[in-house]
């Protein structure tokens, strides 16, 4: 149930009927695993922190380095060498104090994944590689777990929700793994530091909207142009 503090620390998302304290309850009940605490991750991790949710894990089997540090905004410069898991978990617990809160410093695997996964009922998918993705996808859709999914490259990302009261998931788009030596990544194209906060913050978003069933995205993939600001739209 909700606490004195909780009224206190969540009055203003409360305050919007769609949300009331029975939305806020759920919040506070819900179980989240994310996927990844760099630059989808970072930002995820610090709103949903922030948004009261109760059980938030989050698994990474990387280390700060130098150059994460412009849009990886959980870690500084003191962090460098340190595991992104356990220097998150500090953050998280600095965000919201009130919450429980897991890290797995480890890669997730097909050995490992119902060992991470079983406990949480909503995963939120920030990895930046197309084997993880396709691993939790498969998952998420063999176990019955909702998947806020998201991407970016350059300029451009992706958004959607699979396996979700229904809905389709990430085979019913794109049916295979892409080959390693067709798929570019930051690393060599590059990517600014505000873009993965812009689409880790609407993950955020749209995780909050499944938990309280807020109309979340259906059978849907969001296609999101930062350089022009344009979105399309693609059904599935």
């Amino acid at each position: 149930m909700l606490n004195v503090n909780d009224f206190l620390r969540y009055s203003r998302p409360m305050n919007l009927s769609e949300i009331g304290t029975d939305g806020q309850l759920k919040l506070k009940e819900a179980k989240v695993l994310v996927i990844g605490a760099g630059g989808l991750g970072s930002p995820i991790l610090t709103y949903l922190a922030a948004s009261g949710i109760g059980n938030l894990g989050v698994v990474d089997f990387d280390y700060v380095e130098i150059h994460n540090l412009h849009r990886q905004i959980l870690f500084t410069e003191n962090d460098i060498g340190k595991p992104k898991t356990v220097v998150a978990l500090e953050r998280i617990i600095t965000i919201n104090p009130h919450i429980s809160v897991i890290g797995f410093n480890e890669k997730v695997t097909e050995e490992n994944i119902d060992r991470i996964f079983s406990s949480f009922d909503f995963i939120v998918d920030g990895s930046d590689n197309f084997a993880t993705r396709y691993l939790v996808n498969d998952y998420c859709s063999k176990y019955n777990k909702t998947l806020i999914y998201g991407t970016i490259l350059g300029f451009q990302g992706q958004l959607a929700v699979f396996n979700h009261n229904g809905s389709k998931n990430l085979r019913n788009i794109f049916p295979e793994v892409p080959d390693k030596k067709d798929v570019p990544n930051c690393g060599l194209l590059g990517v600014l530091g505000t873009f993965p906060g812009i689409i880790g913050t609407m993950m955020a978003q749209e995780t909050i909207k499944v938990i309280v069933n807020l109309n979340p995205l259906h059978n849907k993939l969001l296609l999101i142009d930062t350089l022009h600001w344009t979105i399309k739209e693609l059904k599935f």
